[in-house]
């Protein structure tokens, strides 16, 4: 029953009745000492707020971002509220169902049953309500949410394309340098004007022992931290791993972090001192991240631009490969000097013009370290063969990539010189930064497939493998919520894709989320393991101390097979919590698909079916079918493998061997009959050889004694005496065998015997023999001729074919 089909008094009674049961869903962490008429109207006040504050212009982006935290704490209390009482739902309207539909108007039902069913519709209502409350203000605050993300989103587009003041204008210098001399002054007169100060000096001198302690950590760590990481490499390379690249990408790293710790402690020391204003704490804090960057990209450049490396997406002449990490290295220079005038703004809100005047010549300096980069990148090394595709398509990455860099380089200081100096800024720095992720990850994939390589042993062979190929694909994706964050992504609109995709979708009354595909995933993932262990026992363990054949035994393992794989996939459905029955009309839609399509498909899988139950044949059995002749293998469900005498494997649909006529000469056990034929010349003593033949048969191990063998005299041929030998064998698989010891045996015996076999000979006429006699013989010469009878006609014979 759906809450469409509710009478709408009923509904409006209940949602009166639990209005205040329902509110305390609605408060947020924090607020359960309050009511929950006070936490629900602190929601409406919230929102409330949130909307006057979208309508306003006037609000700042920090305060919108501050409410849509809020509104997102929120909107997670009303998902777990939404989906609390599913559960319970859902039994109440099994139960419901299970007392059948109501009756029909004029009609009546037993009065226990309708006082049961109005009980239940009353439960089922006030579980309801709360939920319809939570879907609403869920939806209101999705709502506000997306809202504040096109404000913010609009500002931000806004800033980019504002013209502002052009930094070539002089009348602007004289400012800029007054804002940066003051800044510099402030922080000096802040750290005067603390050292002048009785308390604060006598605070810093009590913490004095611990500060130096910590500035003497920061400078060991920096002066011997490369030297550590190195003999940590070399220690390490003691098990295992030599001439991998492995050890050698971990001391690169160690020699990053090293150096950067010893940084962070010495800042954390400076903090501690307490000496530092307001100014100078903020570009305290910012130390090791600059610290950081410049680390980052001298461990880039000594990665990439070094003798021992091939780097497809900038290729550098190996001669230029100093002047490359000096670059490089002015990169990461640009980078803190842009970090220091963003810094500047903020802490003396300076002027536009300001601003542009001293962030110009940073943007100047970045391009003409861009287009130099991109000159050197021209080289393209002449012992690279770009005959394989990936190197082609390689190749045609690293161009499209460095005229990319060699546009926005020019555009980037023109843009800045017009006015747009956000626009510039938005450009110029991203490059440097993607430029910075993606030779992050070209590194960090060797360094995956150096180690793939090492475990599994496999060497050089990895980098064109599968494995390669995963990896960078997981780079990837790992890779764009950072790229995103680059170009100007907020960390608020990542979160907001991340809670969407969570959340899922609704196809009809199926709700499907990533959680529910997990669970589908390991459930089934779990139940075939179970499955294939299951199969292994019976396999292995229970069925060979049975009685059963190995034909009946294959059959039970395929079908426990079949039917473990299938739980497997009902539970994964179930435990996901996806509804069957909702799947009705595409079970529908395919089974037309089947009808038309895939008839043959479902032939072969029910006659595999009828296969594995009847057991017609066996796995094992020795058959022939459409002429051909060999041992089954393997039944599956589509199709059955037959092993041919010449050792080939023959895929033979299940619905040839159902519809098909089949010979099994193993069916049920392995005896059969063999046959073989003799023929003896004429004037033989057929008594004597039927003898020969008898005693040959009774005498070989394979033959039975019971039905006993015998010989046969068959008939007077058109060239010899026919005889057979019939005997059954203990296995019908040896009969080749059987047939050719009896021969060898026949062929002995008949020699000793003085029993010949038959020589078939054909008498051959020839017309006008007397014209081939004269052209043997020469010019022909006169004589007496008589008559010519069959005599003078040679015989010539041979065998018969």
């Amino acid at each position: 029953m759906t809450l469409s089909r509710l009478p709408l008094l009923r509904l409006l009674v209940a949602l009166l009745l639990s209005v205040l049961s329902c509110t305390v869903v609605l408060a947020q962490a924090g607020t359960a000492n309050g009511s929950d008429a006070e936490a629900h109207q602190r929601w409406l006040t919230t929102a409330e707020r949130a909307e006057q504050m979208i309508d306003s212009e006037d609000v700042s982006n920090a305060s919108l971002e501050t409410m849509r935290s809020n509104l997102v704490r929120y909107r997670e209390t009303f998902v777990s509220t939404r989906d609390r009482n599913s559960s319970r739902i859902k039994t109440l309207q099994s139960q419901l169902e299970a007392l059948g539909p109501e009756p029909e108007e004029g009609s009546e039902e037993p009065q226990d049953i309708a006082e049961m069913r109005a009980q239940l519709n009353t439960q089922l209502d006030r579980l309801r309500v709360p939920r319809v409350v939570a879907e609403e203000a869920y939806t209101r605050a999705d709502g506000l949410i997306a809202e504040i993300d096109r404000i913010l989103r609009d500002r931000q587009t806004a800033r980019l394309l504002t013209r502002g003041p052009s930094p070539l204008l002089p009348e602007h210098w004289a400012a800029a340098f007054s804002d940066l001399r003051r800044y510099v002054t402030a922080i000096s007169n802040e750290l005067h004007g603390s050292w002048h100060s009785s308390m604060v000096r006598q605070e810093f001198q009590n913490r004095l022992p611990f500060i130096v302690f910590l500035v003497l950590v920061g400078a060991v760590l920096l002066a011997r931290g490369r030297v550590w990481a190195k003999r940590f490499g070399n220690y390490m390379r003691s098990y295992g791993g030599r001439n991998t690249g492995v050890w050698s990408f971990v001391v690169s790293v160690a020699r990053i972090l090293l150096p950067l710790l010893g940084v962070i402690i010495i800042v954390r020391a400076l903090l501690y001192g307490g000496l530092f204003g307001f100014r100078g704490e903020m570009l305290l804090e910012q130390i090791p991240i600059w610290g950081g960057i410049f680390l980052l990209f001298r461990w880039l450049s000594d990665k990439i631009f070094t003798q021992h490396n091939d780097n497809m997406l900038l290729p550098v002449n190996p001669e230029q490969y100093t002047q490359t990490r000096f670059l490089v290295d002015l990169l990461a220079g640009t980078l803190i000097l842009a970090g220091m005038v963003q810094l500047l703004s903020r802490a003396e809100n300076i002027s536009a013009a300001s601003f542009a005047v001293l962030i110009f010549p940073v943007v100047v300096l970045a391009s003409l370290i861009l287009l130099r980069l991109h000159r050197l990148s021209a080289y393209v090394p002449s012992a690279r063969d770009e005959s394989d595709d990936g190197d082609r398509e390689l190749g045609k990455l690293s161009r499209l990539m460095r005229r990319t860099v060699f546009v926005l380089a020019l555009v980037a200081p023109v843009l800045a010189m017009a006015g747009y100096v956000q626009a510039a800024i938005a450009l110029i720095f991203p490059v440097m930064l993607t430029l910075t992720l993606i030779g992050t990850m070209v590194v960090v994939h060797g360094f995956l497939v150096d180690v793939y390589a090492w475990l599994s042993r496999r060497g050089e062979a990895v980098r064109d493998g599968l494995a390669s190929i995963l990896f960078a694909i997981a780079l990837i994706l790992a890779s764009l919520p950072i790229l995103a964050l680059i170009w100007g992504a907020r960390l608020s609109d990542l979160t907001e894709l991340w809670t969407k995709f969570i959340t899922g979708f609704q196809v009809g009354d199926i709700h499907i989320s990533p959680t529910s595909f997990l669970v589908f995933v390991l459930i089934f993932v779990v139940g075939y393991v179970l499955t294939q262990l299951t199969k292994s026992g019976l396999r292995s363990a229970l069925l060979p101390r049975t009685r059963l054949d190995s034909g009946a035994q294959n059959a039970v393992v395929a079908g426990t097979g079949y039917i473990g794989v299938f739980l497997a996939a009902l539970a994964a459905i179930t435990m996901a919590g996806l509804d069957l029955s909702s799947l009705a009309i595409v079970a529908g839609a395919l089974s037309v698909g089947v009808g038309f399509g895939l008839q043959t498909i479902v032939s072969n899988f029910v006659s595999g079916i009828i296969l594995l139950v009847e057991r017609p044949i066996s796995k094992g059995d020795w058959i022939e079918v459409g002429g051909l002749m060999g041992y089954v293998r393997d039944i599956s469900v589509r199709s059955t493998r037959i092993e041919s005498f010449d050792r080939f494997d023959v895929i033979v649909p299940n619905s040839d061997l159902i519809s098909g006529t089949v010979t099994n000469y193993t069916r049920g056990n392995t005896i059969g009959r063999a046959i073989v034929t003799v023929e003896v010349a004429y004037g033989s003593d057929t008594r004597k050889v039927e003898a020969i033949l008898n005693d040959i048969a009774n005498n070989h191990p394979m033959v039975l004694a019971n039905p006993a063998p015998y010989a046969l005299f068959k008939g007077i041929g058109s060239n010899a005496y026919e005889f057979e030998i019939r005997a059954i064998l203990r296995d019908v698989n040896w009969i080749l065998n059987v047939k050719s010891d009896m021969y060898h045996e026949i062929v002995e015996r008949f020699a000793e015997a003085g029993i010949e076999t038959p020589r078939p000979q054909r008498d051959l006429w020839l017309r006008n023999a007397g014209e081939f006699d004269m052209a043997r013989a020469g010019p022909p010469q006169v004589q007496a001729e008589g008559p010519r009878t069959a005599a003078d006609v040679p015989e010539q014979g041979g065998d018969r074919p």
